[in-house]
């Protein structure tokens, strides 16, 4: 009868043992990114800038262009090839759009989350993949940063990205180019035309900070426009609509 128990133990112990293991997160490899082309004159030159040496420039112009796609894919290359010095992408938005949402539950960083999801959308066609954001965090290739964590931080080694520029405010601007550090890449996207700060205290500050900037020799801007827009007929034919009646309106 021991020799029965004992045999019974040992085979327990061996079906445990031989059981498989939980399936262990696949991680994500430079050479796992799709290669993409530009689709017009403007995403072109965008990528000529940036295969020449730009590190410091916005990217404007009406929505459905591409504008984030491109420079997120352009970074990404960067920061996942261990020959170059950039270590992780920041993505920055405004904080100030959170409080818009205040009748959501949850704090401001709370609220900012469902901001990522226009980046998961980028990353899962990049790398044709449904986790690969969160695989990107993990991997701490990206990082998501809403202005209210910002101050007193310094972005070394990095390329930053602000997101929705138009959103910020000129102090939002200011603190976020001033965290800019050594080795590090600064690119906005932006469209001024698509304000969504309501209260009368909130007002954009991204025309007076593109003012500044033109002042400055390493900054290079790429305006993009209607002949630009990718992401369908439907978008384009409406802001072609859109600005023809907002040129009405202005002429009345």
């Amino acid at each position: 009868m021991a020799t029965r128990n004992k045999r019974q133990s040992v085979d327990t112990a061996t079906t445990e043992t031989a059981s498989p293991p939980q399936q262990q997160r696949l991680k994500i490899k430079l050479n796992d990114i799709s290669l993409v082309k530009p689709k017009t004159a403007k995403q072109k030159e965008f990528f000529d800038q940036y295969q020449q040496g730009s590190y410091f420039g916005a990217l404007s112009g009406v929505a459905g262009t591409g504008k984030t796609y491109i420079a997120f894919y352009k970074a990404l290359q960067e920061v996942m090839d261990n020959t170059n010095p950039y270590k992780k992408l920041v993505i920055i938005r405004s904080s100030v759009q959170s409080r818009e949402m205040g009748h959501l539950p949850g704090d401001a960083d709370e609220k900012m989350g469902m901001f990522t999801e226009p980046y998961k959308q980028i990353a899962a066609d990049l790398f044709k993949r449904k986790d690969a954001w969160d695989r990107l965090v993990e991997q701490n290739y990206v990082e998501f940063l809403s202005t209210s964590f910002i101050r007193g931080t310094t972005f070394n080694n990095a390329i930053v990205l602000l997101d929705e520029s138009q959103n910020c405010t000129m102090h939002e601007l200011d603190t976020i180019i001033t965290r800019i550090g050594h080795t590090s890449k600064f690119f906005l996207c932006g469209d001024y035309r698509q304000v969504d700060l309501k209260k009368k205290d909130d007002k954009s500050g991204l025309l007076d900070f593109l003012f500044i900037l033109r002042s400055m020799k390493e900054f290079i801007e790429i305006e993009f426009g209607i002949e630009d827009i990718v992401r369908s007929s439907l978008v384009k034919n409406y802001i072609i609509a859109k600005t023809r009646w907002e040129d009405n309106k202005e002429n009345k």
